[in-house]
């Protein structure tokens, strides 16, 4: 099977680059996108059109607005939105597809099931899965925050899986997305937020993966 591991930078590569470099199952090639939905659908685009693959995922980290995700853990998104495609009237927001400016569905999904994947042995914590939304700006508002979760109530939120997604079922490549939970989604306080344990849990999940595929 020859996989692409698409991550928006090079830390969070660096994090699963020795449990894909060590496999030999697979093909492996790697991916760093840039940070942001309009340059990861470019540079999977680009990737895509002139290379074939017979799976792409999606590796990085994430904030959580469902507080019942432990920071660190691990998740498999199943469904991703971009929460942004809006268009305001008055105080009311419309959605493309309410204004006629887009037909079917702006969820988008993963096209790949990987088998029960049991426990991690970072977190022993279930390989849950999960919806999540894709924004240009980061929440860090209160106000924004109830809005959205009232909205879409999404349970993650990143800055590139809903263009992943896009591009990948444009380009008919099985798509996955795995996260692992940095922060909650609150106002910005980095010293809450667990990156190296996300990183690390990220690296342990990349091995479980390799072995089911």
């Amino acid at each position: 099977m020859r996989i692409l591991i698409v991550s928006a930078t090079s830390f969070e590569l660096a994090a699963v680059n020795e449990a894909f470099s060590s496999c030999n199952n697979h093909e492996i090639e790697a991916l760093v996108t840039g940070v942001g939905m309009v340059a990861t659908s470019f540079s999977i685009t680009q990737k895509l059109a002139t290379e074939k693959f017979d799976l792409a995922i999606n590796i990085g980290i994430a904030g959580a607005f469902d507080k019942t995700l432990e920071l660190g853990e691990v998740v498999d998104v199943v469904r991703d939105q971009f929460s942004e495609e809006l268009v305001e009237d008055g105080e009311e927001l419309k959605t493309y597809q309410e204004i006629g400016l887009q037909k079917g569905s702006s969820i988008y999904n993963s096209t790949f099931e990987i088998p029960q994947l049991g426990k991690f042995s970072a977190t022993s914590a279930s390989f849950k899965k999960v919806e999540g939304v894709t924004v240009n700006t980061v929440h860090g508002n209160e106000n924004s925050i109830k809005a959205v979760v009232k909205r879409l109530n999404p349970q993650i939120e990143s800055m590139e899986g809903a263009a992943f997604f896009y591009v990948c079922n444009q380009m008919k490549i099985p798509a996955l997305q795995i996260r692992a939970i940095s922060n909650y989604v609150e106002k910005r306080n980095l010293d809450a937020w667990k990156i190296k344990l996300a990183l690390n849990n990220l690296a342990e999940a990349s091995k479980i993966i390799l072995s089911k595929l």
